[in-house]
């Protein structure tokens, strides 16, 4: 597990006009291992966008622990960004976590 990703959380701020934005705010960085999986070519709002799945293992961290991450967070590495779908419990004893997320390119 050598590939550093940071952990981030969608949080609403207010705009100064009365309304909110959404920003992302790290949460702190995790070492992970990646594995490719599937890809296709969707229709984007702006055009055609390519959407990969990956697999991605990291050592496991207790339920409700913030370093653990959950569907809707996203993990970032540089530029590229995984959107965390589902997570669950790599092994038997728990000591890894396995992380299903979809990155998508335009």
């Amino acid at each position: 597990m050598n590939v550093p990703l940071t952990l981030e959380q969608k949080h609403r701020e207010a705009d100064g006009m009365g309304g909110y934005r959404t920003v992302w705010r790290s949460l702190g960085l995790l070492y992970a291992s990646m594995k490719s999986g599937s890809g296709r070519l969707s229709g984007g709002e702006v055009g055609p966008e390519s959407v990969s799945r990956w697999q991605i293992r990291l050592r496991a961290f207790p339920l409700g622990d913030p370093r653990r991450p959950v569907a809707g967070q996203r993990l970032r590495m540089g530029q590229r960004i995984f959107h965390v779908e589902a997570v669950a419990e790599a092994d038997v004893a728990g000591r890894y976590l396995r992380v299903s997320a979809r990155e998508d390119e335009r």
